[in-house]
């Protein structure tokens, strides 16, 4: 049995809780749009298309910010093709996914589907085979009231108000050799800074986010948001991280601590970030957009369903990394949604990639039933339960060898108290395949008074580590009433399963 003591002091807090950091992203690759979340003659779509089952589970997940349209995507997409009647729309190649792109689903049937989802716009412009020209009109386009060529073409086209667009991605991993329009730092520096300049002299109150490394693991980590920040600090708000993890070769202990190697590399970003700042006499300060995150089985990128296989038929929409999440994947989603929140001084915006079928919390079937994914649940619960201040938490726990980041907790945790309502809520992962864990809460500041609701996501009686939500069963994974929460007079001992997530939601008192 592994044992953790978590201290929680009501004066230590890190900022308050970032509501873009419960963000998703709508890639036009695979079946995230075309039968993910637009589907005309689907018996749940409505009279736009869009399907309705679908959008009934975004609301439940909860994402308060969608990234659109790519990812590599957008590195070769004219956003001209996808606006105007549909009927005269042209049918494209999509290089990166090795795609047909029918256009069908543009720039307004995306601002249309993001106001039933009840979600704000995260737009990406093309810095691949574009620039500062097609950027600038872009937010003419979409920001700007009347009276000019782009906005009065955006009228026409039937959406007399502005679109008021706020946040916008300068491109998308330039720093890959895979990218279309790949870029040296220097050379997306300057065209960042530029690109930035001219958009925000169309609407200065946009905030823009610059490429960072599209991995920890890329060669020129580091090196590369050091330069990009070096040309244009002074123009963006946000460098983007991206990042995805996999279980390797049933090395089990090191995925399940896979968020060490998140923190490690959000703490390294902050730093480059913080170095050109104190080296360039800045006085603003430049955040974080976690715009790419998530569990992705990349090892499988050979199967005869994935891209980069020119030797393929064009398709429309083909099944692209539709991965089928198990009990273990959940439990790192969580632990990764952790790491986001304890950052929340920095990392102020993040989107889980992506958000129906491509490697996402949500899975369709053309024709067929919606349902969710293992991952929908920590996903669901924190954006709906974090509230309020993010505390910072001492925890003291039990560890496990891992061969790829040493000797790592077996209980990770977060935890964020809302004063208004009187709530603590905390999020606790027990890593441990072998074992229940024991967790004793210390509260200074804060009294316990009762136990508002604690649940539990975790393997199944009749499955294992692996089971999934399929198609045939996809309710086979879910959250639980958690039964070992003891609470007396004050204080707070759980009781958690192995390898399991949970959210626990106290009323507390100050004291």
């Amino acid at each position: 049995m592994s044992h953790a003591r978590i201290t929680i002091d009501r004066d230590f807090s890190i900022a308050d809780v970032p509501r873009r950091l419960f963000g998703q992203f709508v890639e036009h690759m695979g079946r995230c749009v075309y039968t993910g979340i637009y589907e005309p003659g689907h018996p749940a779509a409505d009279a736009r298309g869009f399907r309705t089952d679908v959008l009934e589970l975004v609301r439940e997940l909860g994402p308060t910010v969608v990234r659109y349209p790519g990812g590599n995507f957008v590195s070769g997409y004219r956003w001209e093709d996808g606006v105007g009647p549909v009927a005269d729309r042209p049918v494209r190649i999509d290089g990166a996914w090795h795609t047909i792109e029918t256009n069908a689903f543009g720039l307004h049937e995306f601002m249309d589907w993001s106001r039933e989802a009840e979600v704000e716009v995260m737009e990406a412009i093309n810095l691949g085979t574009r620039g500062v020209e097609e950027a600038r009109a872009l937010v003419e386009y979409a920001n700007h009231p009347g009276g000019t060529y782009w906005s009065d073409l955006r009228r026409r086209n039937g959406a007399e108000d502005p679109f008021d667009i706020k946040l916008w991605c300068l491109g998308n991993e330039l720093d890959g050799p895979w990218q279309i329009g790949h870029k040296t730092a220097h050379e997306y520096g300057r065209l960042a800074q530029e690109t930035a300049k001219a958009m925000k002299l169309v609407d200065p109150t946009i905030e823009l986010v610059a490429v960072g490394s599209s991995s920890r693991q890329m060669p020129t980590f580091g090196t590369w948001e050091h330069t990009v920040l070096t040309h244009a600090y002074d123009e963006v708000d946000y460098v983007s991280m991206h990042a995805y993890y996999q279980e390797h070769d049933g090395d089990v202990a090191s995925f399940l601590g896979d968020a060490v190697d998140m923190d490690a590399f959000i703490d390294g970003v902050v730093a480059t970030i913080d170095a050109v700042k104190a080296a360039g006499k800045h006085t603003r300060q430049v955040d974080i957009s976690f715009d790419e995150w998530n569990v992705w089985y990349q090892s499988g990128l050979d199967s005869e369903d994935q891209p980069h296989q020119v030797e393929k038929a064009w398709r429309e929409h083909p099944r692209l990394i539709e991965d089928a999440y198990n009990v273990t994947d959940a439990v790192v989603v969580g632990t990764f949604l952790h790491s986001l929140l304890r950052h929340g001084d920095r990392v102020k915006i993040a989107n889980q990639a992506q958000l129906v079928n491509v490697i996402a919390p949500i899975r369709s079937e053309e024709g067929g039933p919606a349902w969710r994914q293992t991952i929908f649940w920590p996903f669901a619960r924190m954006a709906r339960m974090a509230q309020g201040r993010i505390l910072r938490l001492a925890v003291s726990s039990t560890k496990t060898p891992t061969t790829r980041h040493g000797d790592v907790d077996d209980v990770d945790a977060v935890a964020t108290w809302d004063e208004e309502s009187g709530r603590l809520a905390l999020f606790v992962a027990n890593r441990s395949l072998d074992g229940e864990a024991t967790v004793d809460l210390d509260l200074y500041g804060l009294r316990a008074t009762a136990v508002r609701s604690a649940e539990v996501l975790t393997v199944p009686e009749d499955g294992d580590r692996l089971t999934a939500n399929l198609v045939g069963a996809p309710d086979a994974v879910g959250l639980r009433p958690l039964d070992g929460v003891a609470l007396d007079d004050g204080a707070v001992r759980l009781t958690l399963p192995a390898l399991s997530w949970s959210a626990v939601e106290f009323d507390v008192a100050r004291s």
